[in-house]
């Protein structure tokens, strides 16, 4: 007889170090044979294998790899990382373009990658590529983790998947089961509609556990060492780590061949998988489940929020970022860990007091508190049939819906779809219940499924007025940040039908006038809303009258009455705050407040309404109401001169793929900075790229989108000099209806008034320059308190006129103005002026303006300011926007993203400390990568300790 103890080892593998078998997966593994062999016959198709973590969806995969390779099959493999969210295509792009024998075009391929506006021209490049690869054999491309895709990777994935479905390629593809991100959840449903086969893996078996104890532990296991694996609830992972853990600490003994365990084993330590998952949490959400881990058991809301002292509606965001992590689950009324090991082992990574004490304070909760059991769960039926089961049950789903869904809409929309599936299709309630789920699936993420929802309900038919006039009322909120048009048709629809409730009248009416006003048609607007008001007054309504006074608002400001512009805004926010979020009928009427703040030059108030608006809908989860934020942001980066953080915006509030309709909002905010920044940084490509969106914008619907537009191609011609053509573009314009032209004759802000006079003057169109100059004057006399639209009007004169006294109280007055660019375009043009007759006078106009454009990363602009130095005499030594000169290719706001990645800190930990969403994280890391031409966080922690300690 022997007796020894195994001590070494990895966890993952036997005690010779040689990789377990797969144990328990028979039927996965044959399933995935027939689809090698059907592809070995041309025959393609896609395949999903989705369990939840721990369960060994990567090995499937590695071994359907494995298994494809030894028949002479060529594999592709990709794999997401929580951490990598920002490289666009990054996962699919790894696994075609790495490996010994990559897809062609690599270079290609990643350019078109990391280029903003390409993604038409890489679907079709990596399409022909690999058209070109299966004439040579059937090909397998494997990729793992899609819940942590990047919205590039998952629209490129399910698009090349449909259009290839006639090639010999097997798309096999891996995704956490639960809940996932609603493009991730909207490309399942797509590939689902397309054919994918689904292969589900479940827990082991007994056997498998047995076996997968006996390879990790090199011997047959006892029934002490069952019992304990058991606790792994047939989790593969979870198992392999447990009994790992146990070896290590000389737990085990082996005799006569058997695994046991001594008389005292020491308790699991802190399980490696559960210690990552854990740094992937932001700190919030760690601290919520440490302190989950030590209540013992399910704990309630309450309970976490008292021992944390905080508020349970401050934990929404912690609590919804635990469940995503598959760390905790919803059991009843009470969050509750989904594997009492991962309990054990996170509440193991605590100190012993700092356990003992919160696990004494969980165990004596207040009187009343709602840590104390409970009634039976909500979802017990009475006796009686399904069909009235099931409605009670939807009742309260709907109940629980409307009471979330103002600090977790998320899970009202859940809720409330969940209604709908029981709820049938006859019934009366049905319509109202539709109505009801689409703002919720808006406000979350989810428009196309909205659209769809409401677009089916009422091709359908058979709705009476008022089920309709409900449904179209959520149809022109659902619009209005997608097609102003479409939203004013759908609210002009509703209003019209018969003998509807006055308060869904009124409401309909509001949306109308909303849809006008924001597509421009001004004088339609204030109609409706005249109308409107009346309505909602005689029903009471608060909800409509801030969405009118936001109109009223838009109708003062056309009129240049700023001062009753912003006070209606003011007015128009305090009543929205005031009756809460979930009552507002379109977008955060903050949101215009912040945009009108920044027209009019109030740039900090502008900014920092737009960063509460970002943080505070960020934490509610409502997606929607965030783009539109980092889109109002981004406009106000833009004309501070903050062109870098203005750009990363953008991009990170662009289209998600299952956005649907052409994106108004999106036209007037992202695409035109985008187009402005190109412009500024002398990026020709991206300038075309936009300037072709501007193409389309001019054949819109709605006036503004037309408007904006024109403006955008006046501005791409005067960048390619061809004056005379950018004055043609804004011909319509310029000679459109008096009650819907622009209040800025054809610009899109005040600051472009110069702009416009500079290139009418170039194109000897002298009468159109004097009517911009006389505008932006008379703009500036109705509102005298503002210094930005003097300011405007002084320089438009000094253009128009050739005056330098102009020019100079222009300098003066953009001093006080947050505006960087204009004021250093006032400084250039009087430096211009100065350099005709007195040349060292221009000097020190030249070298501030230039300082200007170089702090805003102005490429173009710095290059004429030098140039124009030069012509004086003065040479200046190059200077970057950069932090230091070791860092020259970056930006100062991408200079501060990647030192933090570099430090080793997440995008989510970054996001937290520059006080910035993830989306605008991954857009400036995105361009440092491409900068830098680095590939990896690794390789980014290199460059940085080789440049900062001058190796």
């Amino acid at each position: 007889m022997s007796v020894n103890r195994v001590t070494t080892g990895t966890v993952p593998e036997g005690p010779t170090g040689v990789r377990t078998p797969l144990r328990g997966r028979g039927a996965e593994l044959a399933f995935i044979e027939e689809r090698l062999d059907a592809l070995g016959r041309g025959e393609g198709g896609i395949v999903r294998v989705e369990g939840p973590a721990g369960i060994g969806r990567s090995r499937i995969l590695a071994e359907a790899a494995a298994a494809a390779r030894r028949r002479g099959t060529r594999v592709f493999e990709g794999a997401a990382d929580p951490d990598e969210h920002f490289v666009p295509l990054g996962p699919l792009l790894d696994g075609v373009l790495a490996g010994n024998g990559p897809l062609s075009g690599a270079v290609r391929l990643r350019d078109l990658a990391t280029t903003p506006g390409q993604r038409f021209w890489l679907l079709q490049e990596l399409a022909d590529r690999l058209r070109e690869t299966v004439r040579d054999g059937p090909l397998l491309v494997v990729l793992d983790d899609l819940q942590w895709c990047d919205d590039l990777t998952l629209l490129t994935f399910h698009t090349l998947a449909a259009g290839l479905s006639s090639h010999a390629i097997l798309w096999l593809v891996a995704v956490r089961g639960g809940s996932v991100p609603s493009g991730v959840r909207t490309t399942l449903d797509r590939i689902r509609q397309a054919g994918a086969r689904e292969l589900v893996l479940g827990a082991l078996g007994e056997r498998a556990t047995a076996q997968i104890a006996g390879d990790v532990l090199g011997a047959a296991p006892g029934p002490d060492v069952l019992r304990v694996a058991r606790r792994a609830e047939g989790v593969p992972q979870l198992l392999v780590e447990l009994l790992g853990s146990l070896r290590e600490d000389g737990a085990v003994t082996v005799e006569d061949g058997v695994a046991g365990l001594a008389a005292d084993p020491p308790a699991p330590r802190v399980l490696p998988s559960v210690v990552r998952r854990l740094d992937q949490l932001s700190d919030g959400a760690r601290e919520l489940v440490r302190t989950a881990a030590c209540a013992g058991g399910p704990v309630t809301v309450a309970l976490l929020a008292e021992l944390l002292g905080r508020s349970p509606a401050a934990l929404i965001t912690a609590v919804q970022e635990s469940l995503d992590a598959e760390l905790l689950t919803e059991s009843g009324d009470r969050l509750a860990f989904r594997h009492d090991l991962i309990r054990e082992a996170v509440e193991a990574g605590l100190p012993l007091p700092l356990r003992r004490t919160l696990r004494g304070q969980a165990a004596e909760p207040p009187p009343g508190s709602a840590a104390s059991p409970g009634a039976a769960p909500a979802g017990a039926a009475e006796a009686g049939s399904a069909g009235r089961e099931d409605a009670a049950e939807a009742g309260r789903l709907r109940t629980a819906a409307a009471e979330l869904a103002a600090t977790a809409p998320a899970r009202a929309a859940d809720r409330s779809l969940k209604a709908l599936e029981l709820t049938a299709a006859d019934a009366p309630e049905r319509p109202r219940v539709i109505a009801e789920t689409i703002p919720l699936l808006w406000q979350t993420g989810r428009a196309a499924q909205a659209r769809e929802l409401g677009a089916s309900a009422l091709a359908n038919g058979g709705l009476g007025p008022e089920d309709e006039a409900r449904i179209r009322l959520a149809m022109a909120r659902l619009a209005v940040p997608f097609d102003f048009s479409e939203a004013a048709r759908q609210a002009r629809a509703g209003a019209a039908l018969p003998g509807i409730p006055v308060d869904l009248r009124g409401r309909l009416l509001a949306m109308l006038a909303v849809g006008l006003s924001m597509a421009g048609e001004h004088a339609a607007a204030e109609q409706v809303a005249a109308e409107a008001w009346e309505t909602a007054a005689a029903a009471g309504d608060r909800s409509a009258e801030a969405t009118l006074t936001t109109v009223r608002s838009a109708v003062s400001f056309h009129r240049m009455d700023l001062t009753e512009a912003f006070r209606q805004a003011e007015r128009a926010a305090a009543l929205a705050d005031a009756l809460g979020v979930s009552t507002s009928l379109w977008v955060p009427e903050a949101l215009w407040h912040a945009l009108l703040s920044n027209t009019t030059g109030r740039f900090a108030e502008a900014l920092a309404a737009a960063e509460e608006g970002i943080r505070i809908t960020r934490e509610q989860g409502r997606t929607a109401a965030t783009r539109m934020w980092l889109m109002t942001r981004s406009r106000i980066l833009l004309e501070a001169g903050r062109l870098a953080d203005a750009r990363a915006d953008a991009e990170a509030a662009s289209a998600a793929p299952d956005d649907p309709g052409p994106g108004n909002l999106a036209d007037v905010t992202l695409r035109y900075v985008m187009l402005r920044v190109a412009l500024h940084t002398d990026d020709r490509r991206t300038a075309r790229e936009y300037a072709a969106e501007a193409r389309r914008m001019r054949s819109d619907g709605a006036p503004v989108v037309r408007h904006f537009g024109s403006w955008m191609l006046a501005l791409m011609a005067d960048f390619e000099g061809r004056p005379d053509r950018a004055m043609a573009e804004l011909d319509e314009v310029m000679t459109s209806p008096a009650a819907d032209r622009p209040a800025y004759a054809g610009l899109v802000d005040p600051a472009d008034a110069p702009v416009l006079v500079r290139l009418a003057l170039r194109a000897g169109a002298h009468e159109r320059a004097a009517q911009a100059v006389a505008l932006a004057e008379r703009r500036a006399v109705l509102n005298p308190g503002l210094t930005l639209l003097a300011a405007t009007a002084a320089h438009a004169r000094g253009l128009l006129d050739n005056d330098l006294a102009a020019l100079l109280r222009a300098v003066r007055l953009y001093e006080d103005c947050p505006r960087a660019l204009a004021r250093a375009s006032a400084l250039e043009d009087a430096g211009r002026k100065l350099a005709a007759t007195r040349t060292p006078d221009a000097v020190p106009y030249f070298d501030t303006a230039l300082a200007l454009y170089v702090s805003a990363g102005a490429g173009r602009d710095v290059a004429r300011v030098r140039r124009r130095l030069r012509a004086a005499g003065v040479r200046r030594r190059p200077a970057t926007a950069g932090l230091s000169d070791a860092w020259p290719e970056l930006t100062a706001a991408e200079l501060r993203v990647a030192r933090l990645v570099a430090g080793g800190s997440t995008n989510r930990q970054v996001a937290e400390d520059l006080s910035l969403s993830p989306h605008t994280v991954g857009s400036h890391l995105r361009r440092a990568f491409t900068k830098l031409d680095v590939t990896s966080r690794g390789e980014l922690a290199r460059l940085f300790r080789h440049r900062d300690n001058g190796e």
